[in-house]
């Protein structure tokens, strides 16, 4: 394979990022492009601009993905009711199919034969990233420095940097607390003083979230609305995707819902232990599992339910782009076609909890489950008959094994 000539760079901007771009340019010998993608993570994106242009870069993109990020990757893995393991909301997992779809679309766009991340050789997204290039365009080159280089420690990594006169931040002279990842959806913290499982996450590496014990005394109650089982507003004002997850963010972090210490299998092998805040998500979970008890048949629901592990796995693995992820997505969609109403849901010290549901296309019948006189509505001796069709195979068990 010939050696790549022009590359486009996941570019955050950080001491890590930046030390790729510089060795991309000055071991490989590359042209680099470098691409910052806004997913809201709550940082200014310009410092990222102006870096990459003292490096020298041409061509610098920072496209605002915050629309596209919510409607098109976390509401569908949402109408799944997608967790990986039970409990992880899969805030990084869902960002990367994203972030290398517009790589691709940069590196057509700019003539660029490569493609670059910033992922170690010990996690999952370096899985993430490369399973998208590759279906994305199979024949990409992939250049992941973290698998080839020999920087292979942060007092190396310090040391390249001062001698090509990369700026590195005072807080990463030495041994970094803690590693994190943010984006709209989530954020995630996992290294250093989280290394051990035993010991409690220190309060100081919640960024996300208020302390629940902080929280305000007062429960606070908001509604949610839901149409083919997208939110599209709350307390009855209508919002985008991107608007709408913004806003439950705001409400979980003054409420201090959305904490996570999670001991989680990498699909590498290895076992790791991370923290996660997920506000906007937790409570937007909770509320699309409460319109779908009023909406989905019960067969409907419970295949629902088995369905979602495969697909958090799916995504938790880098297989965002394959046709089984897509199977599932065709099945769950047409799934949510009713999926409409209206959840009020209460916020209080760390919890979220549905208290209320309606919807216009309801299958809850007040007349049919009621233990006041239902006017005929069902017969209660039909039990009778439906419970012994149901033993009749346990009858007969238990007098063969008698």
């Amino acid at each position: 394979m010939s050696s790549p000539k022009k590359v486009v760079l996941a570019y955050s901007g950080g001491l890590d990022t930046s030390i790729i771009l510089k060795w991309l340019q000055e071991e490989k010998g590359c042209e680099v492009v470098t691409f910052t993608a806004d997913l809201g993570q709550g940082e200014e994106l310009e410092p990222a601009r102006r870096k990459a242009e003292a490096a020298g870069v041409k061509e610098i993109f920072i496209d605002d993905l915050r629309e596209e990020f919510v409607r098109d990757f976390v509401f569908p893995m949402m109408r799944a009711n997608a967790l990986y393991e039970g409990l992880y909301l899969l805030g990084t997992s869902i960002a990367r199919p994203l972030i290398s779809k517009r790589q691709i679309e940069i590196a057509k766009l700019t003539g660029a034969d490569a493609v670059a991340h910033g992922a170690t050789g010990k996690g999952n997204d370096q899985i993430r990233f490369e399973l998208g290039y590759y279906s994305l365009d199979p024949d990409v080159k992939v250049i992941a420095p973290w698998r080839e280089w020999d920087l292979t420690s942060r007092t190396r990594l310090i040391e390249f940097a001062e001698k090509h006169q990369i700026p590195i931040p005072k807080d990463k002279r030495g041994e970094s607390p803690f590693s994190c990842d943010a984006n709209m959806l989530h954020t995630s913290s996992e290294g250093k003083v989280l290394e051990d499982p035993w010991e409690e996450v220190p309060d100081y590496v919640y960024s996300r979230t208020n302390n629940p014990e902080d929280a305000p005394d007062t429960p606070e109650y908001i509604t949610i609305d839901f149409e083919r089982g997208d939110g599209v507003a709350i307390n009855g004002e209508a919002m985008s995707p991107a608007t709408l997850l913004e806003k439950l963010n705001d409400y979980g972090r003054e409420h201090g819902i959305g904490r996570l210490d999670l001991v989680e299998n990498r699909y590498i092998g290895m076992k790791s232990r991370g923290m996660y805040e997920t506000p906007g998500g937790t409570i937007y979970h909770a509320a699309h599992r409460g319109i779908e008890q009023l909406t989905l048949d019960r067969g409907a629901a419970h295949l629902k339910d088995e369905l979602a592990p495969r697909y958090a796995e799916l995504v938790y693995n880098g297989f965002w782009f394959s046709p089984e992820r897509e199977m599932l997505q065709a099945a769950i969609d047409h799934s949510q076609a009713r999926v409409n109403g209206t959840v009020r849901l209460k916020l209080y010290k760390g919890s979220v909890n549905v208290v209320g549901r309606k919807s216009p296309d309801s299958l809850y019948s007040e007349k049919v489950v009621t233990f006041e006189d239902d006017a005929g509505a069902y017969d209660q001796k039909d039990a009778e008959g439906f419970i012994k069709l149901n033993a009749l195979r346990l009858k007969l068990l238990g007098k063969r094994n008698g």
